[in-house]
């Protein structure tokens, strides 16, 4: 597909124009809860309240210049200061009713020069430890948060099913590949990397099997150091270290 913001396709003589957008999906590991970049919308230069209009995921539309990977970095450094993260392409949203509600037509009429033109939007996930970054809101978010995976409110268009199809993506590849690493801090604990796959996953693993498995990846290496800080015994740390 072009990647030009504006694509025109032709049909029984019939002509239909559309945006193309990418919205950025941002998993971030805080050791104990997964969570999820939010925005919330606003207006650039003005204070529009807290409930003015929905949280979102960070978004925008492509520019024609640019392509789609290009376009979900700079979006995403845009809206929240976030640089240089990993990102993954994992599906297109292309339903014609994608804009549910009022606030969001409202938000749309006052942000976009074609307000009713129909968007196509580009999926991408990112996976960060929490920790490791700051971000601060900027052009029209008006905030920005990590909002618990368990506890995410109602979202501006489809970004809830957006949402939904980049935890699913997740899954499937934690289960093929070492990505979920990328989640968590340089050192880590083994009741730290289980907890996060039984998140992602859903579900709760025997904690002896995991363990045996976990120690025979030879990418997964144990430091001689522990937990420092901790009210209950310290845990033996590790890190990942890929072998090439």
């Amino acid at each position: 597909m072009n990647t030009s913001t504006t694509a025109s396709l032709n049909s029984n003589k019939r002509s239909m124009t559309f945006d193309v957008s990418v919205d950025n999906v941002v998993f971030g590991f805080d050791g104990d809860d997964l969570r999820i970049l939010l925005i919330r919308q606003g207006l650039p230069g003005q204070d529009m309240g807290q409930e003015r209009f929905h949280m979102a995921v960070p978004g925008d539309l492509v520019l024609p210049e640019e392509g789609l990977d290009e376009a979900a970095s700079r979006i995403l450094s845009n809206l929240t200061s976030i640089k240089g993260i990993f990102l993954k392409q994992f599906y297109t949203f292309g339903a014609p009713d994608r804009v549910f509600h009022e606030k969001d037509k409202e938000w749309l009429t006052k942000m976009r020069r074609y307000p009713d033109r129909r968007v196509v939007s580009v999926g991408y996930y990112s996976l960060v430890a929490l920790a490791d970054y700051r971000p601060k809101p900027n052009s029209f978010a008006s905030q920005v948060e990590w909002c618990l995976l368990s506890n995410i409110p109602t979202l501006a268009f489809d970004h809830n099913a957006i949402i939904d199809a980049g935890l699913e993506q997740l899954r499937e590849d934690v289960a093929n590949r070492n990505i979920i690493f990328e989640l968590l801090p340089e050192k880590f604990t083994l009741g730290q990397l289980q907890r996060l796959h039984e998140i992602i996953l859903g579900k709760t693993l025997d904690k002896r099997n995991f363990r045996k498995n976990v120690k025979r990846m030879a990418d997964v290496v144990a430091l001689d150091e522990k937990q420092a800080g901790v009210l209950h015994k310290p845990a033996q740390l590790y890190t990942y270290r890929r072998q090439d």
